[in-house]
């Protein structure tokens, strides 16, 4: 097989349909671009939830007149709670959280945010902070239930919260991007197929002549669809650095940005740039192997090389 021969027919063919390679290259590249980013996205959910796995708490907010006049739990209502949540087998530990440690927390959490210069220490209430036994499944949920019981209607407790109600919207939010995400890149990604398949024909019919005299001479049909199927895995492969480039600037130019107060504070584990370079990686072998499939099932059913 002459090498030569093969590549320069695929510089040909590129260069002769340079419209609708570039369109396929572009279309290939944003439907990479949205498969990275569900990827990083199913990345952050799952480190999201290795990081609360074990720091969820049910949290016993205290009243305001229990939360101002005990700093420390020591005064009959506070320290009573506290003895009732931690007498329960299904609870690990019970901390206590004062007005001013919630306060520090609460700026700490928002700094740099306008809520965290009106925001008061006596705005805040103190709380009891239970760390469940068991943090996954039904012992979980029996925990959580054990405390709302103990706590309900008790003087002193005005709200009982488990912080895995909270996180669950949270994984709500995640998932749902994620949902739109891979919609968006399946679109995408029939349409880079349907392009592919086109411009195979189109670059094959263009070039029919020339094909059909290697026939003749006795060329054997894989050595004339070669470069055709060569020219799919470069656009493939091309859309597919594309889309990587685009995750990077995307994560410098935005997502630093947008999480930086949320991953700085410890709520959702950062997008760090290797996370991005070993999705931009994946992308390439995904975008030839999508693209070099399409063209091989296009020449065998529709062009007759």
């Amino acid at each position: 097989m002459r090498t030569d021969f093969v590549f320069r027919e695929v510089g040909t063919g590129l260069r002769r349909n340079v419209t609708m390679t570039v369109a396929m290259v572009l279309t290939t590249a944003i439907s990479l671009l949205l498969v990275g980013t569900g990827l990083l996205a199913v990345r952050t959910i799952d480190s999201t939830e290795s990081l609360y796995s074990d720091r969820l708490e049910v949290q016993v907010s205290l009243t305001q007149d229990v939360s101002a006049s005990d700093p420390d739990c020591s005064q009959p209502i506070c320290s009573g709670l506290r003895s009732t949540l931690e007498n329960s087998p299904l609870i690990a530990s019970v901390r206590y959280e004062s007005q001013q440690a919630a306060y520090e927390r609460f700026q700490q959490l928002f700094a740099g945010q306008s809520i965290a210069e009106v925001a008061r220490p006596q705005s805040l209430p103190a709380q009891l902070r239970v760390k469940l036994a068991d943090t996954d499944g039904a012992q979980a949920d029996a925990g959580a239930a054990a405390v709302r019981q103990a706590m309900q209607n008790q003087v002193g407790v005005r709200t009982v919260i488990d912080q895995r109600d909270v996180v669950a919207k949270l994984f709500d939010i995640l998932s749902g991007v994620l949902n739109v995400t891979f919609a968006l890149a399946l679109v995408q990604a029939v349409a880079a197929l349907l392009l592919i398949s086109n411009t195979v024909q189109v670059s094959a019919y263009t070039r029919r002549t020339e094909v059909g005299v290697m026939r003749l001479v006795g060329a054997t049909r894989w050595y004339t669809q070669l470069p055709f199927l060569i020219e799919a895995v470069v656009t493939g492969v091309v859309g597919a650095v594309l889309a990587g480039v685009g995750l990077v600037v995307g994560k410098i130019a935005f997502i630093d940005s947008l999480l930086a107060g949320i991953a700085q504070n410890g709520v959702i584990p950062p997008i760090t740039l290797v996370d991005v370079v070993m999705t931009s990686v994946w992308l390439v072998p995904i975008g030839a192997a999508i693209a070099g499939i399409t063209g091989y099932i296009t020449l065998r059913l529709y062009v007759k090389v």
